[in-house]
């Protein structure tokens, strides 16, 4: 019987090219692929391209494109003339539609009712505006009724002129009898009636509670302030709301990827190296050690790679293979000089490559690089540490300067604003006048966008300040400048960019009326 033939399988740890670079010239790509994508979403939007209609451009192109009524008819010619578009023509662009905001009248009750009401009023987009398009603005009334069993009740809403709107009736009991009133629309008016009496002659309603929720629109697309700057979709984080598009965003995401994704993995390539310096002179030791002890030094490394040097783990083993395939020790190392790179552990290689072929003392030449070696590392250290408070003070100011600039954006310019709003005696410019000096009506937008500039640029000088005093390289310092440009944008983002300051005006509410009820004429029962 024949004997079987064993398989001997070899595993082969051969070098690999290099990718490192590549890599990076990938992530640089990449980024600044969307540097330019971001940088021109924001000039295309910052005013700094003016346009004779006085939309933004980036508007005037994405609608001139899309635009499109409700037949599927272009209505892109409307963005491209000097004419500020029209309400129609907004609707017809997805980004530019008027969204609906929702102003409720809540937590109402009434007790012991027999007839009993109150004036409302129904804001609204005026029909000029839109050029006589009726835009719809849905009610709906939920509401709950108890009394003594059998007694009938009328809810309505009236008009000035006494038109039924809308109007429920039913039959309360002594448990909530719900109720309710939805319109497809109401128009925008001041002093609707809301009026609830009981029906049943000498029965009172004993508690009435209810809540009216309208959809408001006021004309302003949803993306826009009503100044036409592009602020984006807002997006709802619990009980906060924030507008993570708003064009100002644009500005500190273009510094960010044109700085922080390649410097961040040009750092992490760094701080791989220095793990595998920091082993490195532990290894010469050992290796010194073993070629006293009487051991050749292929057998050397070889035992050593079965050692815990960290970092430097795989390149050893990576030694060792090659030595027990027959590559020249010379070679070897030369080739781990070449994989690691860094100018110490190449100094340290060269000169042992240079001992081993002159035939001198290589013990000696060990210990002499490994002390070398970690006397440059403790030296990197020390630099280190000794400016790391310096990193530190630079960041305080940074967070110290953040902080003022946000305290300026959100209570005094805030304040400016408000005092000036009312108009005082400066004639057609706007603003109050003191003595002899006129003080203009300020936007508070304007301010705010000077000054989160102003941050950015203060993020991208301070971190490259603080990358280069640390280490000596751009790549440390444009690292730091994105992590300060993030935490601006967040900063900004959920303290600054608040609704009176980007340009949204206030949602108006109902308004309903206090104390006594007086119902118009052609009240229910007169």
């Amino acid at each position: 019987m024949a004997r079987k033939k064993e398989k001997v399988i070899v595993k082969l740890d051969l070098p690999k090219d290099d990718s490192t670079l590549t890599k990076l010239y990938a992530i640089l790509f990449v980024s600044i692929l969307l540097g330019l994508g971001t940088a021109a979403i924001w000039a295309t939007n910052s005013g700094f391209m003016a346009t004779t209609n006085g939309e933004p451009m980036f508007t005037n192109l994405y609608c001139g494109l899309t635009a499109k009524d409700s037949q599927g008819n272009p209505m892109g010619q409307h963005f491209n003339t000097n004419v500020k578009p029209d309400y129609a023509a907004n609707q017809s662009c997805s980004i530019l539609q008027d969204a609906p905001n929702r102003i409720v009248w809540e937590d109402e009750e009434w007790k012991s009712v027999s007839k009993q009401g109150k004036n409302f009023d129904v804001p609204g987009v005026d029909s000029e505006q839109t050029g006589g398009i009726v835009v719809l603005q849905p009610l709906w009334l939920n509401c709950s009724v108890t009394a003594n069993a059998g007694a009938e009740y009328t809810i309505a809403i009236r008009s000035q002129s006494g038109e039924i709107m809308d109007s429920v009736s039913g039959e309360a009991g002594e448990a909530d009898g719900k109720c309710g009133i939805q319109m497809n629309t109401i128009p925008p008016d001041e002093r609707y009636e809301l009026v609830v009496f009981s029906t049943t002659e000498g029965e009172r309603l004993t508690r009435v509670n209810f809540e009216i929720t309208v959809h408001y629109y006021d004309g302003v697309p949803s993306n826009m302030n009503n100044k036409s700057f592009w602020l984006g979709p807002e997006l709802e984080l619990g009980p906060k709301s924030v507008r993570p598009f708003i064009f100002l965003n644009f500005f500190g995401l273009m510094f960010f990827f044109f700085l922080y994704p390649a410097s961040y993995y040009w750092e992490r390539v760094e701080n791989a190296k220095n793990e595998v310096e920091e082993k490195f002179p532990d290894f010469l030791r050992d290796l010194a050690e073993y070629w006293k002890g009487g051991l050749a030094m292929t057998v050397a490394i070889q035992t050593l790679a079965t050692s815990e040097y960290g970092a430097l783990n795989g390149e050893i083993k990576k030694m060792s293979d090659q030595l027990s395939w027959g590559i020249k020790f010379s070679d070897v190392i030369k080739q781990f000089a070449d994989r690691v790179g860094t100018p110490l552990v190449q100094r340290a290689i060269a000169l042992i490559a240079e001992a081993d072929r002159a035939g001198g003392k290589i013990s000696d030449i060990l210990v002499t690089a490994a002390n070398d070696s970690r006397e440059l590392k403790f030296l990197e250290g020390e630099r280190r540490r000794a400016i790391g408070s310096y990193i530190a003070v630079i960041w305080t100011s940074y967070f110290v300067f953040l902080g003022v600039i946000v305290t300026l954006a959100v209570v005094f310019i805030p304040a400016i604003a408000g005092s000036n709003s009312s108009g005082g005696d400066g004639g057609d410019s706007g603003g109050q006048t003191i003595g002899n000096m006129t003080i203009r009506n300020i936007d508070p937008l304007f301010f705010l966008t000077v000054f989160y500039y102003g941050v950015t640029m203060q993020a991208v000088g301070n971190g490259t300040m603080a990358g280069l005093m640390s280490t000596g390289r751009f790549s440390t310092g444009f690292k730091h400048s994105g992590m300060m440009i993030v935490v601006a944008l967040v900063v900004f983002n959920f303290l600054a960019f608040t609704p009176n300051l980007i340009g949204i005006t206030d949602v108006p509410g109902l308004n309903p009326s206090s104390g006594t009820f007086v119902p118009s004429p052609l009240f229910f029962g007169d």
